[in-house]
């Protein structure tokens, strides 16, 4: 039961004709009413979107201008925005917001010491976007405690009843919601969020674990059937603010079957294909998404276009560890989280042509793509080759509150990156050193910070222990 009000969570819908297009979820207890957000211009009461047990989620909609600075009052506060000026602004990129076991009984000042952080940066130069890469919430708990559950994915019913999968189904939505609510109370997030327009790619843990590289047989089961749709409603509602059939415009797709969505300001482009909804032990993305991906790359943009691909796009020889992992029977737990990687055996063709539309688009003349991933809990930077002789750069940020993994994790990818990848002839791919770091993989949580000053761009690794990276050019 939720006891307060929660929110403002400030969403971005999309941007047109000057104007950024938001939506702004509240969370309040059944039969509250949260108050109306004022802009000067607008007066909007937030109208009810969808209901839980215990609890019911309002959205208004809004409109702010996008080439400066403006604000929104809500409930006696002033929330100030940067807006999205050409040419001059920041971005943060953070991912892996949680952990898998007991994140919903962390000591909330070490869980959040990155949003902290984030918040301390956006007080002394003002956020415009916060680009979260996947891993929002961590749900793999969410399925324990019910009996057609309790042993996901290992042993699941195989015919269950109607009445036991409705039930199953109201458990998951109460579970699902505590793990939004849960993060939306906390305060160093919620006052970031709040102030700064979210843009969401969701990852597994967002669903479950290792969600589409898991066997059919398990997805594709009724239990897993329903694990999805209850995912995917409380991903609508509270990363991108809305549900299905009301999708905003950024949507690649109108109908919602895959989730993919770009946005468009001058100079900048935001592309962020999904590569969970349609993703099977086979494929990353069916037709529907590798379309709307193909007619992005063939559509000329001239500027910066940052993709968002919350598996690393760029990175070594991973499918040499499955090979290996496949031999060894303690090892084997592990081949479905070696099969999310765009480097699995399984889905080199897949990465083959995400690689040709990055490099169709890399190689246009004025135009510059970069890759934002994460996923890993590891921060790292590498390089593909192109033909015009301009690298196209990939940033890994991973781990905003989860924690990093054995320093000797780090190391050992770093060790398996010497190796080299070239899975497009010509076109190499070398794992970077961060600036100001040792080794080629990072294991300290950590966020990115992209700045944009007169259309030329920097990164910026904000590191827990290290403090902030030298800015570096990309």
């Amino acid at each position: 039961m939720i006891d307060r009000i929660l929110g403002p969570l400030l969403i971005l819908d999309h941007v047109t004709d000057g104007q950024m297009h938001l939506a702004a979820i509240f969370v309040v207890p059944p039969g509250e009413l949260p108050g109306p957000i004022d802009t000067g211009q607008q007066h909007v009461v937030p109208t009810y979107l969808l209901g839980y047990p215990g609890a019911e989620v309002f959205r208004a909609r809004f409109s702010l201008p996008a080439d400066g600075p403006s604000a929104y009052i809500w409930n006696g506060t002033t929330y100030d925005l940067a807006g999205l000026p050409d040419r001059n602004l920041r971005l943060a990129y953070a991912s892996c917001n949680g952990e898998e076991h007991g994140d919903l009984t962390r000591d909330e000042a070490e869980r959040n010491v990155m949003w902290a952080r984030l918040g301390a940066s956006h007080r002394k130069a003002p956020f415009s976007l916060l680009l979260h890469g996947g891993d929002q919430i961590y749900a793999d708990e969410a399925t324990k405690g019910h009996p057609l559950s309790e042993d996901w994915p290992d042993k699941i019913p195989r015919d269950p009843l109607p009445h036991d999968i409705a039930d199953l189904r109201a458990y998951l939505r109460a579970g699902f919601l505590e793990r939004y609510a849960v993060q939306l109370a906390q305060t160093d997030y919620a006052w970031l969020v709040a102030r700064v327009p979210s843009l969401a790619q969701w990852d597994d843990h967002d669903i479950c674990d290792g969600w589409g590289s898991l066997q059919r047989s398990r997805t594709y089961s009724p239990v897993g059937q329903c694990l999805f749709e209850v995912a995917r409603e409380a991903t609508l509602a509270f990363q991108h603010g809305t549900v299905a059939g009301d999708l905003p415009a950024k949507f690649m797709d109108p109908g919602g079957y895959h989730l993919g969505w770009q946005i468009q300001t001058p100079g900048l482009r935001l592309l962020a294909p999904d590569l969970r909804s349609e993703r099977t032990r086979r494929q990353v993305m069916d037709e529907g998404g590798w379309n709307c991906i193909e007619a992005q790359a063939a559509t000329p943009f001239p500027g910066r276009t940052l993709v968002m691909s919350s598996v690393p796009l760029l990175g070594p020889r991973l499918s040499v560890l499955e090979a290996l992992m496949v031999l060894i029977p303690k090892m084997q737990k592990y081949e479905d989280d070696l099969r999310d990687q765009w480097q699995s055996r399984a889905h080199r063709a897949s990465w083959q042509r995400m690689l040709r539309a990055m490099m169709t688009m890399q190689e246009a003349p004025g135009q510059d793509v970069t890759i934002l991933s994460g996923e890993i809990h590891l921060a790292t930077r590498a390089t593909m080759a192109a033909s015009n002789g301009e690298p196209m750069h990939q940033l890994v940020a991973s781990g905003i509150t989860h924690r990093s993994p054995p320093k000797g994790w780090a190391r050992a990818l770093g060790a398996l990156s010497r190796l080299g990848e070239t899975p497009l002839p010509g076109h190499p791919i070398r794992i970077r050193r961060i600036p100001g770091q040792r080794l080629r993989y990072v294991a300290q949580r950590n966020a990115l910070i992209l700045e944009c000053k007169d259309g030329s761009w920097h990164a910026i690794w904000e590191f827990e222990q290290s403090g902030s990276s030298p800015p570096f050019q990309i």
